[in-house]
């Protein structure tokens, strides 16, 4: 048999390959095994990495063995290095080095400003164990101990101050640094509109000031301090859109109001004066106009309102009667000038018209008429007053006639008469000032206080606040008396104040004559009254009082003082106790007064 080209190719690489020749199994033949690769730890890389770690591993411990104890490598305070070194060393390092710059003046600036300090003297302490101990021990972490070699950590001192140790730079400092900002503004010089621009100001930070002075002197012989900007609300643009806006034509001639019936002008000078601007959010300056500085507005349209009245109580027939109330017609000022500042902006026409409100009565008819005010609950009478005093007692009574006080309100004697003075038909009368007797307009109304008062007390009234005198006057019942004081503008000092607490009203009835003042309280009777006066103790001797020569000077004969009590029982229509109270009240010794020759 010729063999074929391919059994020829075979033969030929078979003998070209000696024993290589390959045979394919037989179907159904098992084959030979694979060889199994190696387990990667049996790799050399695997064995060249497990070294390297090994390697790493008996550095990192022999690293830790030979740094234990001491300051973590690369520590710096305050550009001085400690790492590296044990705590003791490191603290005696930040010693010998820091010690020194206590003493060494230190140059502060702070914006524009410039001041010296010396650290010791400021009474700054370095806690020098403290700072070391900041630095904190030998990180176990390995990338931390590695990137230790390549870089730094600065740390600042720990310090402390004595109490006030810096204030006395920084408020060098403060003075010469903290500058208010300028608000934007428009002032008038007579009628010409000035405009203010605004200007920022600046003050000291003196948070981040004192902290950077207690640490910074140690890094460096110059400490710059942070300074805050503060900017004014306004901006130029707003100031000079308000003068445009407002202010020049405000002042550009008067303007008119026209009430009921009457018309008022005001001139451009009133106008300037009651004229101003407040900054609003948006930058802009706000205009509006004062009230109180438009007298002459006011008193040309006074006479078109119609004040209201309350419900009162006349006694005219001795038996109390009902006054209707009535409802009052006024300006509404804030909706007039709001009116009157627009008609004289740019673009208005300089009139404008008044804006009446109706004001309805605090108490009404029908209150009074259902309030039972039928029978005198309380009643009591103190004469003895001099005439000046009985002038003013009379005219406090005439403005307290009559006045109802509803269930559950409370009067006041101040707040119901109001200002006492000239103006009110008040004169000059005795009264008591710095303990000792002087004279003053409206005198003498602590008699009537006193009178009420007690009128109120066997009345069932709540104290709501009283004050007695300094020293004892013997026409008055001790520690039942009471004294009131005025400002001169009218505002209160001492009141009289008393709370109706019934479920019915009370009306006020007073009885003047020139020896004597009565007050009555009228309503619905729910109780009874007694007082209870105590002993008097402790007395004290009076001082001497001698009044220079050239001033007003009265002799006076001293009295002792004293301490005095009174109980208040309330018992209600059937004889059952209510309450029991007791008020004491310790009264000054009224100084002899002598005049000098």
């Amino acid at each position: 048999m010729v063999p074929s080209m391919d059994d020829a190719d075979r033969t030929t690489d078979d003998q070209e390959h000696g024993d290589q020749t390959a045979y394919l199994p037989l179907a159904g033949s098992v084959s030979d095994p694979q060889p199994k690769p190696r387990p990667w730890w049996r790799r050399p890389a695997a064995i060249a990495a497990a070294g390297v770690v090994v390697v790493l591993g008996v550095l990192y411990l022999l690293d830790l063995a030979l740094t234990g104890g001491e300051v973590p490598r690369g520590t710096v305070v305050a550009g001085i290095p400690i790492g590296g070194l044990s705590t003791s060393a490191a603290e005696q390092k930040l010693r010998d080095e820091l010690t020194p710059r206590l003493t060494r003046p230190v140059q502060v600036v702070a914006g524009t400003a410039e001041t010296q300090f010396l650290p010791a003297d400021a009474g700054i302490r370095v806690d020098f164990t403290a700072t070391v101990v900041q630095a904190g021990s030998q990180p176990l972490n390995p990338w931390s101990r590695l990137t230790s070699l390549f870089s730094d950590r600065d740390l600042d001192i720990v310090a402390t101050e004595s109490e006030d140790g810096l204030a006395g730079t920084l408020g060098k400092l403060k003075s010469s640094v903290d500058r208010p900002a300028v608000e934007g503004d428009i002032h008038f010089d007579g009628s010409t509109a000035i405009p203010v621009d605004p200007q920022p100001g600046q003050v000291l930070d003196t948070d981040s000031a004192q902290k950077a002075l207690l640490t910074g002197w140690a890094r460096s012989s110059r400490v710059e301090l942070a300074v805050k900007e503060v900017r004014p609300k306004a901006t130029r643009e707003g100031v000079r859109a308000a003068l445009a806006q407002v202010a020049e034509p405000a002042v550009s001639g008067p303007a008119t109001v026209r009430g009921d019936g009457r018309t008022a002008t005001v001139e451009r000078r009133r106008i300037a004066a009651a004229l101003s601007f407040q900054p609003g959010d948006d930058g802009s300056l706000i205009a509006r106009l004062d009230k109180a500085k438009l007298d002459a507005l006011l008193d040309q349209l006074a006479p078109t309102e119609k004040p209201g009245q309350d419900a009162r109580i006349s006694f005219d027939t001795g038996a109390p009667a009902v006054v209707p109330s009535s409802d009052g017609r006024v300006i509404d000022w804030d909706q007039t000038l709001a009116g009157l500042l627009q008609a004289i902006s740019r673009g208005g026409n300089r009139t404008t018209d008044a804006r009446y409100v109706t004001t309805p009565a605090k108490v009404t008819t029908e209150q009074v008429q259902q309030a039972g005010i039928k029978d005198v609950i309380g009643e009591f009478t103190t004469g003895g007053f001099a005439q000046d005093s009985g002038v003013n007692i009379r005219v406090v009574a005439e403005k307290v006639n009559g006045a109802v006080v509803l269930p559950g309100k409370t009067f006041s004697l101040n707040g119901y008469t109001g200002p006492r003075g000239a103006a009110q038909g008040y004169v000059e009368a005795g009264v008591i000032e710095d303990g000792v007797p002087a004279r003053e307009v409206g005198g003498g109304i602590s008699q009537f206080a006193t009178t009420l008062y007690n009128a109120s007390y066997f009345a069932g009234m709540t104290d709501a606040g009283h004050k007695e005198h300094s020293f004892y006057i013997s026409r008055y019942p001790a520690a039942r008396e009471a004294t009131v004081f005025q400002n001169p503008d009218g505002s209160s000092v001492i009141d009289l104040k008393f709370t109706n607490d019934y479920p019915t009203g009370v009306a006020i009835q007073t009885i003047w004559t020139p020896k004597s003042i009565t007050v009555r309280l009228w309503g619905t009777k729910h109780v009874t009254v007694e007082s209870v006066p105590g002993p008097r103790r402790d007395y004290v001797n009076p001082t001497t009082v001698t009044k220079p020569a050239g001033t007003p000077c009265k002799p006076v004969q001293g009295q002792q003082g004293f301490t005095a009590s009174d109980t208040r029982i309330i018992r209600d229509l059937s004889g059952k106790e209510i309450s029991r109270s007791t008020r004491t009240v310790r009264y000054n010794a009224e100084p002899n007064v002598v005049c000098s020759s």
